[in-house]
């Protein structure tokens, strides 16, 4: 270990020994650049992100799952198609093992919280946890996060997904207009960036450590804060975008490959910095014009049906309609500062961040959105 990660690893155990546990500063440490650093601390600090108290029993069930359930047959043909997602070398029999405790997860949660519906790509979501954390924990994380940040996806329509899919455009029309009306020009749609969101970029990335550094920066945030890391992804590309054909099928084929060798911390600081920059209750007028407007291939791809279950709108996405979010003067400059009371409740609270004042905001944001402190949105 270099001294600098020795350094964050005693702050982070210094969070997890605090009376009682300080989650602001975990949330910190998950943003801040290596975020969470090794599967043996996110066994620790991950159940701290999501509020999920690792004494309590896990959940089981008395049934036979496999039987009554409506989701068997599409759970096993996805999990039997997960084979890439388990280390390169694992044997066989563990993990045949693994698939069968990621079926079961999958049922209990399901059968559980029948609000619930499964959509193709969760078993993506799932087998990250199950790998990191083992499968009773995985069961209570996955269940929590199932009802929050994963909420909007899990309804019997996908029209709450394409919502917060449109959020992706207007991201690129604030920092790059040139880049946006190519793209719209184009009709190219948000439909690259279907898998990235709804598996939280689990399906398409090749390499572990790349997934499960984005979880821990994931789980310590807004739960939009994956439209953003989309969004940051195609303006990291600009040029490529740009130099292609100004056609649906070109800008598609490029965008839905997904490089392997993202510089992923400096992604993750601009994600970071563009959501307090242009935070979505500035954003959720731009998202509902670009439904209202949509004549994009999106339409076109059965796949996005079928792809895509699901969810219910956040508290933002609430209130997109109500008239309530007065629009903003739009800027172009990345690196407007933000005001400086978003930082007062962690400012009194003694807080440095690795990633500077944009973390700050995005750790407060997070503080509101976590399952400890919100309302039940979703009766």
């Amino acid at each position: 270990f270099s001294a600098k990660r020795k350094k964050k690893v005693a702050e982070i155990y210094q969070a997890l020994n605090s009376d009682p546990t300080d989650v602001a500063a975990l949330r910190r440490m998950a943003i801040s650049e290596g975020g969470l650093l090794t599967d043996e601390i996110r066994r620790k600090v991950w159940p701290k992100l999501l509020n999920v108290n690792t004494s309590d029993p896990p959940p089981i069930s008395g049934k036979d799952l496999r039987q009554i359930s409506k989701d068997y047959q599409q759970v096993l043909l996805d999990v039997r198609r997960s084979l890439r997602r388990f280390p390169p070398g694992m044997p066989d029999e563990q993990r045949e093992g693994l698939q069968e405790e990621l079926i079961d997860i999958i049922l209990l949660i399901l059968e559980r919280n029948p609000q619930l519906h499964y959509y193709q790509g969760y078993h993506d979501i799932v087998i990250t946890f199950l790998l990191v954390v083992g499968e009773r924990l995985a069961t209570s994380l996955v269940e929590k996060l199932s009802t929050h940040h994963l909420r909007d996806f899990m309804d019997p329509t996908m029209d709450n997904t394409r919502h917060i899919l449109n959020y992706l455009m207007p991201i690129i029309d604030q920092v790059n207009p040139e880049l946006h009306d190519f793209m719209q020009s184009a009709e190219v749609g948000t439909i690259f960036a279907l898998s990235w969101l709804i598996t939280w970029f689990g399906h398409v990335l090749s390499d572990f450590r790349h997934v499960v550094r984005l979880y821990d920066f994931f789980l310590a945030c807004h739960p939009l804060m994956p439209i953003y890391f989309a969004a940051v992804i195609v303006l990291y590309r600009e040029q490529e975008v740009l130099d292609c054909d100004c056609d649906m099928a070109s800008v598609h084929h490029l965008l839905s490959q997904i490089p392997q060798d993202l510089p992923y911390e400096t992604l993750i600081s601009r994600a970071g910095d563009l959501f307090v920059q242009f935070p979505p209750s500035e954003l959720a007028r731009e998202a509902a014009a670009q439904q209202q407007a949509e004549r994009t291939a999106a339409s076109t791809f059965k796949d996005f049906e079928l792809a895509s279950a699901q969810q219910r709108p956040d508290m933002v996405l609430r209130q997109r309609f109500r008239g309530l979010l007065r629009p903003e003067t739009r800027t172009k400059d990345v690196l407007t500062k933000p005001r400086t009371n978003r930082f007062v409740k962690l400012a009194v609270m003694g807080l440095t961040v690795a990633l500077g004042a944009a973390a700050l905001a995005v750790v407060k944001s997070a503080l509101e959105w976590a399952p400890k402190f919100q309302l039940q949105l979703f009766p």
